[in-house]
């Protein structure tokens, strides 16, 4: 990672934007039953804008690329993620597709998610022409394998430029072997599995032997794995009363963005940090309510 910034770190996060509808529920329904849900919340969702929005809440500068378009929905996601301090560039302005509207469950006993979605894994949009200039500018850049022309873009412009990448990998996508090509950081769920590797550590193996510099893996509670320069170890993740997971893998991709590129040099002290911002996450009900709990200094002012 580079020296801290002089002012806010600046992060470019390239993929997903959605429209989520959240239900909190007090257990699933049965079959063509109907239920009544205990709370409802409307927000931007998708794992780049979730973690554009956690970055800008601890005091970056976010931008995210993505491809909206002109569908009416297109406006209700880009006014959420503007709200909370991410500009928005759209690579598919002026044009009309449907913006991915997530359908989401969350227990109220347990804060387990479900989501059904529609997602942009097989999306053409073709990266904007200022995409080069936004990356070279940035302290750090996060792809999250969605709109693969613009990420793939994005992870070249970045190596080119010097500039750390992320790679967040929830599940193994088409374009993850072109994004592994430009050697980022690689931070996993501890589902993700790249072909044929049977477990998180042959996952990490085959990510090693393929020169990615330095692999995380998260596992919920669980403490987070890693591997970097011929080193792995662990780290606790703090234990708190978990009410809504809805979106915390995203709040740690983006916290480890924005601790790594204000200066956290130390692998192990950005995912300690990256942890924490997770756990206050699922400490609290609601996509948005928890970023007013952020620490007071950490958060952007407004």
């Amino acid at each position: 990672m580079r020296n801290a910034p002089a002012s806010e770190p600046r992060g470019v996060f390239v993929g997903l934007a959605t429209l989520d509808v959240i239900h909190r529920i007090a257990e699933p329904p049965a079959v063509n039953q109907k239920i009544t849900a205990a709370a409802q919340f409307v927000a931007a969702g998708g794992p780049a804008a979730n973690a554009a929005v956690t970055f800008a809440a601890l005091g970056g500068d976010a931008v995210l690329v993505t491809a909206l378009g002109t569908d009416p929905v297109a406006d209700l996601v880009r006014s959420d993620l503007v709200a909370h301090g991410v500009e928005v560039i759209d690579a598919a302005a002026g044009t009309v597709r449907p913006v991915p509207v997530s359908s989401v469950s969350v227990v109220d006993a347990t804060g387990d998610r479900s989501v059904v979605s529609l997602d942009a894994v097989a999306s053409d949009a073709a990266a904007p022409a200022a995409l080069g200039d936004l990356v070279a500018g940035a302290d750090v850049v996060l792809v999250d394998g969605h709109h693969p022309v613009i990420g793939v873009a994005a992870a070249r412009s970045a190596a080119a430029a010097q500039v750390p990448c992320v790679v967040d990998a929830g599940r193994w996508k088409p374009v993850m072997g072109d994004l592994v090509a430009h050697a980022p950081d690689m931070v996993c769920s501890g589902d993700f599995r790249t072909p044929g590797a049977d477990s998180a550590e042959a996952t990490a193996a085959a990510l090693l032997g393929d020169g990615v510099p330095t692999v995380v893996i998260t596992g919920g509670a669980a403490p987070v794995r890693w591997w970097s320069n011929g080193e792995s170890g662990s780290v606790t993740v703090p234990a708190v009363e978990v009410r809504d997971t809805l979106g915390a893998g995203d709040a740690f991709h983006g916290a480890y963005c924005y601790f790594g590129a204000a200066g956290a040099v130390r692998l192990t002290e950005r995912i300690e940090a990256a942890a924490r911002i997770a756990a206050l996450r699922c400490s609290v009900i609601g996509p948005r309510a928890w970023l007013a709990e952020l620490p007071h200094d950490r958060r952007r002012q407004r």
